[in-house]
């Protein structure tokens, strides 16, 4: 029933959100079983995690149509997750594989690994383009004002 509740998110769900979905569908389950449950599924591989801002940690099963482009879900990948939302897009990172090598041999360090979390805005919660002012009279250059001498 976890599992199913994350296959049905379209992003990261903390386990306070995981369990308060279930409770709302009338399911019998501690708060103690989903993180445990969490924690399983992430120890083996089967839901990525995240920790925001906040520091909590939010889950997420990631199949092979997350990454555009991609037949096969790689066993290494990034997240680009929606601050507001959790919502989340799997992507590549070629050039942050390369540099975390590079950054790690020219210490002296082998058998490198890493992690990177993105974090934003999704096009739902980015504000939209505001429209450029139109010049109004007082933000025209006005001529220089003459004086009578008198």
């Amino acid at each position: 029933m976890i599992e199913a509740a994350l296959r049905g998110a379209d992003g990261f769900r903390t386990a306070q959100q995981l369990f308060a979905q279930l409770r709302e569908r009338g399911e019998r389950i501690g708060l103690t079983t989903v993180y445990r449950y969490l924690n399983l599924l992430a120890e083996h591989g089967r839901a990525d995690v995240v920790r925001a801002g906040d520091g909590e940690a939010r889950y997420r099963l990631c199949g092979p149509a997350d990454i555009a482009g991609s037949q096969t879900t790689p066993a290494h990948h990034h997240h680009v997750v929606c601050r507001v939302c959790g919502r989340s897009v799997q992507v590549r990172g070629p050039e942050v594989e390369a540099w975390a090598e590079r950054v790690a041999a020219d210490a002296g360090y082998t058998d490198v690994s890493h992690t990177l979390e993105v974090f934003g805005l999704c096009p739902q919660h980015s504000p939209s383009p505001s429209p450029s002012p139109s010049p109004s009279r007082a933000a025209r250059p006005r001529a220089p004002r003459r004086t009578t001498a008198g």
